[in-house]
């Protein structure tokens, strides 16, 4: 499945290594790809993937999941 999620926070491209490497870490996540201009970031994951996982790794990294959009 492919996410796009809408995350505050990041200025510079520490942040989106950040997210990045937070992201990629969580079972279940096969790609993921973050756009600073955006403030977004593209992930796809398994069908059976627990979605609240996103908003905890978000959060742990520093950021603010606000929304997320199936595509």
């Amino acid at each position: 499945m492919l996410r796009k999620l809408t995350i505050e926070g990041m200025s510079c491209n520490h942040c989106v290594k950040r997210v990045e490497n937070g992201l990629s870490e969580l079972a279940g996540v096969k790609s993921v790809k973050v756009n600073l201009g955006s403030k977004s970031a593209l992930v796809e994951t398994e069908e059976s993937f627990d979605v609240q996982l996103l908003f905890t790794a978000i959060d742990d990294a520093g950021y603010d999941l606000t929304n997320i959009e199936l595509l």
